[in-house]
């Protein structure tokens, strides 16, 4: 089955700012979800999230991807076999689901995520 794009973060190093810029520019609204300084949008048709910036494997993040798996472990078999690298193990978010942090074959980071059945689109 295929696996869509389910989920994407804007990671900024002022969430205000860039909470402020995508409000006017976008026409998204913002809901505070989570930990501190973490907003989920509205109106991004596609879920969507607002947060301070991180890094992944020591690489500063600027929007992360995350793709909607059915079957986690399958995703990570087919990863490293076919020329990708995990960046994490699986961990677990409460509530959302297992998610991992991978590398493809270009550099690209990305992560794939086996949500809870509450969750699925």
């Amino acid at each position: 089955m295929p696996a869509p794009l389910h989920h994407f973060a804007i990671n900024a190093d002022d969430v205000g700012r860039a909470r402020r810029f995508y409000e006017a520019v976008m026409g998204w609204t913002w809901e505070p979800w989570g930990p501190p300084d973490f907003y989920r949008a509205r109106g991004a048709g596609v879920a969507g999230a607002l947060q301070e910036r991180r890094e992944i494997d020591g690489r500063r993040q600027t929007l992360e991807l995350t793709f909607g798996v059915e079957d986690l472990g399958a995703t990570i078999t087919s990863i490293e076999a076919n020329g990708g690298r995990l960046l994490t193990r699986p961990f677990r978010i409460e509530g959302v689901g297992e998610l991992v942090w991978f590398e493809d074959t270009e550099g690209n980071v990305a992560g794939a995520m086996q949500y809870d059945a509450q969750v699925r689109p």
